[in-house]
């Protein structure tokens, strides 16, 4: 009896010190480390944005008299929205982005009985881009052909409109933002531009000369694209 005690003892010992072995000699599994894919800023995007818009200066003729006046008075919101192409290379992001919005940026001034209106109405812009990515944020500049729809009116108290007249006025913008990419598709900025637009001639008919208006615009906006 004692011998085949001491048999199993002996026995139990060996498949013990076996399993052992066994569980020093697997291989130890660890979960995977996540590996950041980066963002990708190439392809095709759309968006939406809004802000808020004054100007810098005026130049105005009458009658062929020139004027020109640094100024804010003409003040106002605008919203609108945004398609592009992004091209990345590295860190380096290039692209291509139009953008459309309806606004009313206006001034307007009444003198004894009589209203004068000054009003941008809608604006856009066709522009090249330039950026640098660093984590998900990118750092822009940009800039190219600026246009803006623009409308002009008087009206006297008791008589009504005296004349309305709009005009497109094509011109120039510059300026540069920030764009984060808070998830796969979806990406929020902040962005400046200066646009500066030719003048054009208004009420010639009315005016010997007519009266000649051009300005330049600040904007600040804030959007947000869906990058497909």
């Amino acid at each position: 009896m004692k011998k085949l005690l001491l048999a199993s003892a002996a026995l139990m010992a060996l498949s013990s010190a076996a399993a052992a072995a066994d569980l020093a000699a697997a291989p130890v599994y660890t979960k995977a480390p996540v590996i950041n894919p980066g963002v990708n800023w190439n392809g095709f995007y759309i968006g939406a944005m809004g802000g808020y818009g004054w100007s810098d200066h005026v130049r105005v003729t009458v009658g062929g008299i020139a004027v020109t006046d640094s100024t804010s008075d003409i003040n106002g919101g605008f919203g609108g929205g945004t398609i592009g192409y992004n091209w990345q290379t590295g860190a380096w992001v290039f692209g291509l982005e139009a953008d459309a919005a309806g606004a009313d940026i206006a001034f307007s001034d009444s003198e004894l009985g009589a209203t004068f209106r000054e009003r941008i109405d809608a604006f856009g812009s066709v522009t090249g881009r330039i950026g640098y990515a660093t984590g998900a944020a990118l750092f822009y500049a940009k800039g190219g052909y600026a246009w803006a729809d623009n409308e002009m009116s008087a009206s006297l108290t008791g008589i009504g409109t005296v004349f309305s007249e709009s005009h497109l006025h094509s011109g120039w913008t510059l300026g540069g933002g920030v764009e984060y990419m808070f998830t796969h598709n979806w990406s929020g900025k902040l962005e400046y531009m200066y646009a500066d637009y030719d003048s054009e001639t208004y009420v010639a008919g009315l005016i010997p000369g007519g009266i000649g208006f051009g300005t330049a615009v600040h904007t600040v906006k804030a959007g947000i694209n869906y990058h497909f």
